[in-house]
């Protein structure tokens, strides 16, 4: 009988004592990231009354600044090798992460054909700072400097684990939804949401949400199978 509680004790676990990240323990990261995210919305249209439409540049700091700080609290936790690296080291790396990303994502989206002048300079900065909140942050924070795990886990696309698959499939649905939201971009709609960040940044949104959503179904799919060979 205390085998069997022990066993299902372990089952609802968010972060075991070997590092690894229990399915529900992902979905909780999700659900905090998701609703400081909603905050940040919320704080644009009440307390400032803009959006991404109004002013896309206030929103998108706004958006950034309050989800970066829970993002990296919170990865900072399931960072690697915990006995070398310290919770306030992760954090700090974090803020390298957030700038170095800010800096690719701002890179990539002008080689892609994003907008250059000065009145999209705010705009690009802002959006580039909240796409490396959905994308470099989290792995920042986790493999530090580690090029063996960043190689592995985003280029050979070869993720070990759920702490693994909770980041690189949501970064993979940033860039990737970002990709098909700029694809409005160029049509003569004739829309104010058309304009650059704005459908690109919904699309990040949505992308990253799908990604999340994907890799919890990955951790209960993967999970089953392995309790089924188990038995």
């Amino acid at each position: 009988m205390n085998e069997a509680k022990k066993k299902k004790t372990e089952t609802y676990v968010v972060v075991s004592r070997d590092g690894s990240m229990s399915a529900l323990g992902a979905f909780f990261v999700y659900l905090i990231s998701g609703l400081f995210l909603g905050v940040g919305f919320w704080v644009a249209r009440n307390k400032f009354a803009v959006d991404l439409v109004s002013d896309p540049s206030l929103t998108l700091f706004l958006l950034w600044s309050i989800e970066f700080p829970v993002v990296a609290i919170v990865y900072s936790f399931l960072r690697k090798a915990p006995e070398k690296c310290s919770w306030s080291k992760a954090v700090g790396r974090s803020i390298l992460g957030l700038i170095s990303g800010a800096f690719m994502n701002a890179l990539g989206a002008i080689a892609l054909g994003a907008p250059v002048g000065m009145q999209y300079v705010s705009k690009t900065i802002h959006w580039s700072f909240l796409m490396s909140v959905f994308t470099f942050l989290p792995a920042t924070a986790v493999f530090g400097a580690s090029w063996t795990d960043w190689h592995r886990a985003f280029a050979s696309m070869k993720p070990i684990g759920n702490i693994e698959y909770m980041i690189v499939i949501p970064a993979y649905g940033a860039i990737v939804g970002g990709w098909f939201g700029a694809w409005p971009m160029p049509l003569d709609w004739g829309r104010p949401w058309q304009e650059w960040p704005i459908c690109v940044c919904y699309g990040a949104i949505g992308g990253c949400i799908v990604g999340q959503i994907l890799s919890l179904s990955l951790m209960f799919l993967f999970r089953k199978h392995k309790n089924l060979k188990v038995a």
